[in-house]
């Protein structure tokens, strides 16, 4: 069950901590590659600090709120290195339960790089790849996936990608996706995105 803020007063005191200032829940995805000092540099700074401070217990707390809650959290989890959270996040991309929220944990798994984290994109591509119906978040997982199998030299992506693909069929059954059709497109924003978590992470 999803916790609300505005009932929550445990959650509404996170929320006003680490989700809301300067609009932070926002910014955290691709609204981040158009930013500039010392825009870049103040918020870079912030979110370093808070990913050094947040505890188990308030990341926990968050993840359990809507999608902006939930959206800050995968980001703090990623620059903060805390890897005890991957089947959470794992967990939560497959639910699909929230919007907004799936970018930010295909960032966290992808910036872990680990074989566990390219089979929990694996099994969100295997379910929603079938599901025309629902523009979720299989374009950013397939960028994700595709990011670890250059790092860890392997090619799961390949068994989607082939001409009979989940993917291909995907994109052909999917009216609202017709425009898309190049996933390195994908992946240049999952490796933009996870350059900046190591950004962040080495200014802790």
């Amino acid at each position: 069950m999803t916790r609300h803020a505005y009932e929550d007063p445990e959650l509404l005191t996170l929320v006003r901590r680490y989700v809301t200032p300067e609009r932070r829940y926002l910014k955290l995805g691709g609204g981040l590659l158009r930013m500039r000092s010392p825009e870049y540099d103040r918020f870079v700074r912030n979110l370093s600090e808070d990913a050094g401070v947040i505890t188990t217990n308030e990341i926990t707390t968050l993840l359990e709120g809507g999608w902006r809650e939930r959206r800050t959290a995968a980001w703090l989890v990623a620059v903060s290195r805390r890897t005890e959270f991957r089947e959470h996040l794992g967990e939560l991309l497959l639910a699909s339960e929230v919007c907004c929220a799936g970018l930010a944990y295909c960032v966290a798994l992808a910036s872990f790089g680990t074989p566990r984290d390219a089979e929990m994109l694996v099994a969100y591509l295997d379910r929603y790849l079938r599901r025309p119906d629902l523009a979720y978040d299989q374009t950013v997982a397939m960028g994700a996936l595709l990011f670890l199998d250059l790092n860890l030299k392997g090619d799961q992506a390949a068994g989607f990608l082939g001409p009979d693909g989940l993917w291909q069929q995907w994109l052909q059954d999917a009216s609202h996706m017709q425009d898309t059709t190049d996933p390195a497109t994908y992946l240049s924003l999952i490796r933009r995105l996870c350059a900046f978590v190591d950004e962040c992470a080495e200014a802790r």
